[in-house]
Order: C-alpha cells, then structure tokens, then sequence
C-alpha cells in the first residue's frame, strides 16, 4: 500500500507542477484518449499499479485544468497545497462524520472549524452550521432550517407532516437569483416557479423598494455576489423591512460571502449580519477542495430540527456536537478538515491578501480589455468581469476561439439580454504574469476576429 499512495501522490504533484505552463482546456487531438476508458468491465481485473497508471496516464491529459492560474470559467478555486495534503490524509483516515464519539478527532476539527468560519465571516456568535457538498445544497439546508421555522411559528409540524395541509409559505427571490437556489426551493417542495421575485437594478442587485408587502410566513433569498456582477443585494436594507414581519432572511454567498474577511471589500456585506441564514462554497474563495460547502444558520436549532435523526443504533445522545444533526447526509466525508487545514496556514491576514489579490487580478482583465477597446458591462466591485466584443455571434465566435487557444479558459453567458464573456478570478495561484498572458491572447484572438 505504502507504495502505491507514494505513486499516486507523486502522479498528483507533477500534474500540479504542471498546471501554470500547460494548455488550460485539452486539444482535440488529446481528447479522443478518453475514448480508451471505454471497455468492457474486466473478468479478472488488473494490478493496482496498473489501474493508477491508466488513470493517470489518460485521465490527467484530458482533464481541463481547473485548478490552474488561467482557468476563469467559473467561481472555482485551485485548492491550496496544505488543502490537497489535507484531503489526502482525511482521506487515508476515511472517517464517516457522523457522530463525535466515533470520530471525535474530524469532529473537533469540524466545530473549531465552525467556530473561525463564524469569525472571520462576520456572522453572529453562536451561529451553526452544516458541512456539505456546495452551495446547492448548502441552500437547500439552510432553506430547510427556514421551512421548520416559520411553519414551527404558524403551529405546523413540516418534519412530521410535510406541506401538504401546511400554511402557505411566500418565497421572495431577485429576478436574478442563481438557478441552484430555485433548485433548492424545488427539492424543499416549494417550486421553482411557485415564487415571488423582486426587480433588480442594473448590476443585478435587488430593488428592496420593490419588496412586496409581507403577510403571514415568509422567506427572502437575496445574494451576496451576483454570479455575473459580482453585485450584492441590499442585504441589510431588506432585513429591516422583514424582520418587523417575522420573516426569514437567507442570503445565497456562495463566493461573496468571502468579502467579509477582507478589510476593503466587507463595506459590501454591511447588514449581512442581520440576516437568519448564509450559504456559501468554500472550495471558491477559500481554495480547497471539492466538494466542501457550508450552511450556516443563526439559531443552530432550527437547522438541528431540520436535519438531525435518530435510531437505537446511533449514539445520538451527547453533550457533544455530532456533525450528522446539521447535514443531509448521515454517512459522508470529513470536509471541515480542509477548512481548519486552510484557516490555520493562511491566517486571518493570508485569506484578507489571498481574496483581495482575486479582486485585484479581476480589476486588472478589466482594466486591460476596456483599454484594448472592449465593452466591460459590469461595475468590478469583486472577482467577476463581464465583457462584450460587439454583437452576440460575434461574442460567440470570439469566446469559442478563446477557449480553443488554450492559453487560458473562459465561458460565456447572457446577462439583460446581451451575450458576454465571464471572467471569474478565483484562483490562489493567479499572478499578475497570468492575467497579462491572458489577456493578451484574448485582445490578440478578438482583433483577429472582428
């Protein structure tokens, strides 16, 4: 075993070694090795030396690489070193999380976890939380915590008895709330339709002039970091006008939360605070790996009432905290290692200088577009830049050549109406040598196509 895992992590060093000097997105050429993979399911099987070198060998080529310095098609980190190490070992301990006297060690670490997430966040003492896959679910689990109460305030049983007879609850979303909330809203049983949704400004970001009058149980879902913008709703400036009418406030921050550990970005979170629930990825600005999401709620019983289950066979009954009451899943993988793992390398200061150097890197693609002579349709208040080359096939055309060039990765997306390239500057590892190199072939490829 001992050499196999020394294999296996030698096989993942050099692909990170790799990463900075390779093509972001694979070739044509390199991606029909994938075709290999597809055989018919072996009689006898094969070495475990060999399975790893396959993999490797086939799979590493052909993988996009996201973890990367040029890779800006979505809000995704590179994970830090200490966080692949990290995930590396949690994972040769393969503890189920379930209950602290069974993994007390991931179980500490899960709740000091908690504890420095809630400080640097800004978010109010005592707040808890619940480690998950991503923001989706991260949604869905607070949006749960949210279910229980107001239907717990109306008299309503919702664990017990589901929404079939329930009072009718009203979902107030922004016209531009992230698909994976509604999602979430679907799978709670609420619809994805079946909401009310707020205007929102010319960045996206909800009119809370515009909030409708509140009645009876209620649940808001604004957002920290439009996914295109950047722009944050008026968080605090909605929790006023819903906190005289009980109603629940949950704040979709997938990657905005984040600007509350940085001194110059967190006047963007002012009132964030106030709000009842916070979702966010810590595989975007945190850098660590997948999957690693986390549901955060003010009253940590109601997410426990939302959450938690019991059988004879488990040891439920504890003074301790026992990471299955606040999640979905009962059996699942350590993720608040990867966190304590990253907040105790980097420090307060090192995740303030790593978050605001995304930012800077994001100013500097717009800055040296809007020079070239390109249209940066939003205001660069965070990591996100969105950037027009004229008409929508012309956008197309220059962004698919952009992606095939390799030297960097972008994608496209339509925001009020008009086609754009997005930017997302997320990763550790991006220099200001990586921006320039892209940039360059992205104001070389757009003047050779207009």
């Amino acid at each position: 075993m001992k050499k196999l895992l020394e294999d296996a992590a030698g096989r993942g060093a050099r692909y990170r070694e790799e990463l900075p000097n390779r093509r972001v997105g694979p070739d044509a050429a390199t991606l029909e090795a994938i075709e290999r993979f597809d055989e018919a399911m072996p009689e006898t099987g094969m070495s475990d030396e060999a399975t790893l070198a396959m993999l490797d060998e086939i799979g590493s080529p052909t993988s996009m690489a996201m973890a990367g310095p040029r890779f800006f098609g979505f809000v995704i980190g590179g994970s830090l070193p200490v966080t692949i190490a990290s995930n590396w070992l949690t994972t040769a301990w393969d503890q189920n999380a379930v209950m602290h006297e069974v993994t007390p060690a991931v179980s500490k670490l899960e709740q000091i976890s908690l504890a420095w997430l809630v400080d640097v966040l800004r978010l109010p003492t005592g707040t808890g939380a619940g480690f998950v896959t991503g923001t989706t679910v991260a949604n869905f689990t607070a949006l749960a915590a949210a279910r229980h109460r107001v239907c717990d305030d109306a008299g309503w049983d919702v664990e017990a008895n589901g929404l079939i007879g329930a009072p009718e609850i009203t979902i107030i979303i922004g016209e531009e709330a992230h698909p994976t909330l509604t999602k979430s809203l679907g799978l709670l049983g609420f619809g994805r339709n079946r909401v009310v949704r707020v205007p929102v400004d010319g960045q996206g970001r909800m009119i809370a002039a515009q909030l409708p009058a509140i009645t009876g149980p209620t649940i808001i879902c604004t957002q920290a970091g439009n996914i295109n913008t950047g722009a944050f709703d008026p968080i605090g400036e909605i929790c006023d006008v819903a906190k005289p009418k009980a109603a629940w406030v949950h704040v979709d921050g997938a990657f905005g939360l984040w600007a509350a550990a940085s001194g110059g970005l967190r006047h963007l979170t002012d009132g964030m605070e106030k709000a009842d629930s916070w979702a966010t990825d810590a595989h975007k600005g945190l850098n660590v790996p997948y999957d690693s999401g986390v549901a955060f709620v003010r009253n940590p019983h109601d997410l426990k009432a939302a959450m938690s289950i019991t059988a004879e066979y488990l040891l439920t009954d504890s003074e301790h905290r026992n990471p299955s009451d606040f999640t979905p899943e009962l059996s699942r993988r350590a993720r608040g290692v990867d966190i304590w793992a990253a907040l105790r390398t980097l420090g307060r200061q090192g995740l303030e200088a790593m978050i605001d150097r995304t930012c800077t890197n994001a100013r500097r693609f717009a800055d040296g577009l809007r020079a070239a002579g390109f249209e940066i349709l939003n205001d660069v208040v965070l990591n996100q830049v969105i950037v027009t080359f004229g008409d929508d096939a012309v956008t197309r055309v220059i962004i698919d050549a952009i992606q095939r060039d390799g030297t960097c990765w972008c994608g496209a997306t339509v925001w009020q109406g008009q086609t754009a390239m997005r930017i997302s500057v997320s990763n550790w590892s991006t220099t200001e040598a990586d921006v320039d190199l892209s940039l360059a072939a992205m104001i070389r490829i757009a003047n050779q196509n207009l």
